[in-house]
C-alpha cells in the first residue's frame, strides 16, 4: 500500500501561481508513475499531469504550457508547478500513484483545494 500526502493548494488570482506537492510513504519501491487529476462541481475527474519513474511526462491539453510537473525518486514526492492560472483551473486536486505493472491508480491523496479568482 501507498499513502499520499498532499500540500500548496490554496487562493490566488488568475494570472498567478501555485505549487503543489505530494509525498508518497509505504511500498514507495513499487511505484511507476506519479500525478494529478482534478475535479471540479459538475465535471468528470480529468487528467493534469504525470510522470513516469524514468521522468517520462504526459499533461492534459488544458494545462499543457502552463503546468509543469516534476518528481524526486529519493523522496518519493511530486511537484505541480501551475502558471498562468485561470478561474477554469478551479478544482479540487488529487495526487495518485500507479504501480508498476498496473494501469490505473491504485492510491489517491486526500486532495487539495485549488480556487483561482477573477
Amino acid at each position: 500500500q501507498v499513502q499520499l500526502v498532499e500540500s500548496g493548494g490554496g487562493l490566488v488570482q488568475a494570472g498567478g501561481s501555485l505549487t503543489l506537492s505530494c509525498a508518497a510513504s509505504g511500498s514507495i519501491f513499487s511505484i511507476n508513475t506519479m500525478g494529478w487529476y482534478r475535479q471540479s462541481p459538475g465535471k468528470q475527474r480529468e487528467l493534469v499531469a504525470a510522470i513516469t519513474s524514468g521522468g517520462g511526462t504526459n499533461y492534459g491539453n488544458s494545462v499543457k504550457g502552463r503546468f509543469t510537473i516534476s518528481r524526486d525518486n529519493a523522496k518519493s514526492t511530486v511537484s505541480l508547478q501551475m502558471n498562468t492560472l485561470k478561474p477554469e483551473d478551479t478544482a479540487v486536486y488529487y495526487c495518485y500513484v500507479t504501480l508498476y505493472g498496473g494501469r490505473q491508480p491504485s492510491s489517491w491523496g486526500q486532495g487539495t483545494q485549488v480556487t483561482v479568482s477573477s
